[in-house]
Formats: structure tokens, C-alpha cells, sequence
């Protein structure tokens, strides 16, 4: 009787052949601050995805445990964070950061530690020059700047004004803009930088204005300030046409903003029209399910923002399971030869490319009557 209990102790103590294993995904995003509108979607993504694929079963037999961490969009608490999940959390791989900057600032540490890094931020360095653990989910910023400059062209503006806002994503905007405007024989005027937080931009305004010459506008930012640049704008009754980045891709901009962001244009994703898509159309499906999904779930409507952190959990996911199982460098070559259908356009990396898109992953879209429509 009594040896028989000592075993029932012993056993009780011994690890179960039956207990799931579990794989660490890191997450860095700005759930606060200024770019608040970009990681509060991109984190319920996270969360609700999670939540799913462990109630799958998982992937490749591993449960998903995500350790996700608030930026508040800040460089040196990206550095911080990305630090504790590799040396201390021992993550596999990290999502994010949201933001541009942040994601220059820890680039070479997830390198250094040959950890895979998919960042949901936009700008073409992220992977330009390629980095052997480094990708990326968004479009690539100079695309996004081909595409308004196409527009602008079309429309036969060769005079502009661009403005961006005081970050990382702001400062490669207007590089691109500035370097690919001759190419559309359209010649920038003035270049201007905001604070991220700044409240009213009405001095900025009419100091371009003053510019008789100044046929449009270029306002590359992802922070909330960039609605007041067109509130200003209307205000001063100033009515040349204001193109907006795909950092405009979530409609709680529109609300802010209100009235005044009526016909403002920029490039996004399909994500944005998903239910106007044709049924032949490769991502619908993917579209659909990923926004009615959120949407059921969260009773806030869906952003290009946590398409990209969409994007990057499945892109990983899909990696893990052909490697079967966290296996890093088996992980790293399968994203690096893969071809996956996801919300930002459909993704074909490869040892050059470590982003995937091409142009034809942005519509150019209009703000009209509260709503974003194709334009």
C-alpha cells in the first residue's frame, strides 16, 4: 500500500506524454500613444488569432503562447522590449513593430540573435538591404508614393506641397516622394514636417498658401494629426486636393477628422472594399473572413493595420507548420520561398524579397459620404 502510494507521488510529479508544447511568439506593438490607431486593431488581430489557432489544436502540434508587448510606439521601449523577449522570454519569432521607426531600432538585434522578425511597419528599409531574419507584412512606402504620384499625374497636378508628420514613417515618405516626383514630371514646391502631436496646423496652411503655385498636397503620416492638416485646411477654405498616405487606411481617421476628410485620396489594400470584390478575386475570401471575423468579434470595423499583423501571425504559422515545428532556419527559408494569399495583396517572397508586394497590392481609394470606396 505504501509503495504504491509513493508512485502515485511519483507520477504525480512526472511531466504528462500528453501535455501540448508550446511555442513562444513575441508581439511588439504600439497599443498606446500616438500611433494608437494603428496597434490597438493590429493587437485584437493578435489575440483573436491566437485564440483560434489554439482551438485547432495549434500548429504543428505546438500551442501558440503570444507575449505582446505596448510600444506606445516609442524607439528605445521597442529596443527595451525586444531585448526581454529574445534574451529573457526566449521567443521564437517577434511580431511588429507597428511603427517604422521602431522597427529600424531593433532590426539588427533580431538579426544579431537570429530571431525571425515580421514587422507591420511600412518603410522599404525595413528589408532594403535584405536582412537573412527580417521581413515585413505592409506595402513598401515608395509604392505607395508611385501610386499617388500616378493619380496625380492623371489628374494633371505637377505642383505640390508635401507634409508629413515627425517619425520614421514620415521622414521615408517624403524621401520617396521627393526622389520619384521627377519621374511624373511633378515638382515639389515646399517640404514640411509636423509634430505628431501637434493640435493645429493653421500657421502650416497658410504658410502654403502663400504658394500661389501649389496645385496639391501630400500628408504622409500615420499619426492623428494628420486629420488636422485637412480640418485646417477646409477651414482656410483652401480647397486644392490633399493626398493621404496608406497610413490612412483605418476609418477612425475619418471620424476624427469628419466633414473635412470628404474626397481626400490615398492607397491601400483590398481589405478596405473587401465586400465589393468579385468572387473571382484570389483574396475575398481571405478578405471576407478575416473582416467578418473581426468585426463579429470586436464590433469595430476592420483596418488595413490589423491586416498587417494578420498577414504576418499567418504568414509565420504557415513557415511553422511546412517546417514542422519552431525549427528557425528550417522556418526562415519557408517564408523566404513562400507564396501566401493574405489581406495586404498576395505575398511572393524570396531570398531578394523579403516584403513580397508588388504595386498592384494598392487600389486607390476616396473618402466619401463617412466611407472609404475605390476610387
Amino acid at each position: 500500500m505504501a509503495l504504491a502510494a509513493g508512485a502515485a507521488l511519483l507520477f504525480a510529479f512526472l511531466p504528462s506524454t500528453g501535455m501540448a508544447k508550446t511555442i513562444k511568439i513575441g508581439a511588439i506593438l504600439a497599443e498606446s500613444g500616438p500611433a494608437g490607431f494603428l496597434g490597438q486593431p493590429e493587437a485584437k488581430t493578435l489575440r483573436m488569432l491566437v485564440a483560434q489557432t489554439n482551438a485547432r489544436g495549434g500548429v504543428a502540434g505546438y500551442k501558440v503562447e503570444l507575449l505582446l508587448k505596448d510600444s506606445a510606439g516609442k524607439k528605445e521601449q521597442a529596443v527595451s522590449l525586444a531585448r526581454q523577449l529574445i534574451e529573457e522570454d526566449k521567443v521564437f519569432a517577434i511580431i511588429g513593430p507597428t511603427r517604422s521607426g521602431s522597427t529600424m531600432a531593433i532590426k539588427n538585434i533580431a538579426e544579431q540573435a537570429k530571431t525571425i522578425l515580421i514587422s507591420c511597419a511600412s518603410t522599404k528599409a525595413i528589408v532594403d538591404p535584405v536582412a537573412k531574419y527580417v521581413f515585413k507584412t505592409p506595402q513598401n512606402d515608395s509604392l505607395a508614393a508611385r501610386m499617388i504620384l500616378q493619380e496625380m499625374k492623371k489628374e494633371g497636378i505637377t505642383k505640390i506641397a508635401v507634409v508629413v508628420g515627425g517619425t520614421g514613417f514620415g521622414k521615408m515618405g517624403k524621401m520617396f516622394v521627393n526622389k520619384l516626383a521627377p519621374e511624373y514630371g511633378i515638382s515639389v514646391l515646399m517640404n514640411e514636417t509636423y509634430s505628431p502631436r501637434a493640435t493645429d496646423l493653421s500657421p502650416l496652411v497658410t504658410k502654403m498658401m502663400a504658394n500661389k503655385d501649389i496645385q496639391g498636397v501630400v500628408n504622409w503620416s500615420i499619426v492623428p494629426a494628420q486629420t488636422i492638416l485637412a480640418k485646417n485646411m477646409r477651414q482656410q477654405k483652401w480647397n486644392v486636393p490633399l493626398f493621404l498616405s496608406h497610413g490612412f487606411g483605418n476609418i477612425k481617421y475619418v471620424q476624427a477628422g469628419g466633414a473635412a476628410m470628404e474626397g481626400i485620396k490615398f492607397p491601400a489594400d483590398r481589405l478596405l472594399i473587401a465586400d465589393s470584390l468579385p468572387a473571382s478575386n484570389p483574396q475575398r475570401a481571405v478578405l471576407v473572413k478575416y473582416k467578418h471575423d473581426y468585426e463579429s468579434k470586436y464590433h469595430e470595423p476592420v483596418s488595413t493595420f490589423g491586416g498587417h499583423a494578420y498577414d504576418a501571425f499567418k504568414i509565420l504559422c504557415k513557415a511553422i507548420a511546412k517546417a514542422g515545428g519552431p525549427d528557425t532556419e528550417k522556418v526562415r527559408t519557408a517564408i523566404e520561398n513562400m507564396t501566401f494569399i493574405g489581406t495586404g495583396g498576395i505575398f511572393h517572397f524570396s531570398p531578394t524579397d523579403h516584403s513580397g508586394l508588388k504595386i498592384d497590392a494598392f487600389d486607390m481609394m476616396v473618402v466619401k459620404n463617412g466611407k472609404f470606396t475605390k476610387f
